[in-house]
């Protein structure tokens, strides 16, 4: 059996280590959770799963983490610091301008 983390579990499945080509039938399927495991059938996810539930808690929770905190695509220097949204600068009461 192969490790979670490897670069080879990501052209192959993670339990059995069937590889997938481009022109064969086996669809290799990545795990729901963690995104980053691929198994090639509900049987190999199931008997992988105690090697994997440790990895795959720890990769799920780091990108939930990564979705939460992800900053704004663009700063600007009139947007809110708590809620990123542009706030209203009147140019009459404005010092900055």
């Amino acid at each position: 059996m192969r490790s979670a983390n490897s670069e080879a579990d990501m052209t192959c499945c993670a339990s059995c280590g069937i590889t997938q080509e481009v022109d064969s039938e086996i669809k290799l399927k990545t795990c729901t959770a963690c995104k980053s495991t691929k198994y090639c059938s509900i049987k190999c996810q199931k008997d992988h799963r105690p090697q994997h539930k440790r990895f795959c808690k720890k990769r799920a929770a780091e990108l939930h983490d990564e979705i939460l905190f992800r900053q704004p695509d663009s700063t600007h220097e009139g947007d809110c610091p708590i809620c990123c949204l542009p706030i209203p600068i009147d140019p009459q009461d404005s010092t900055r301008m």
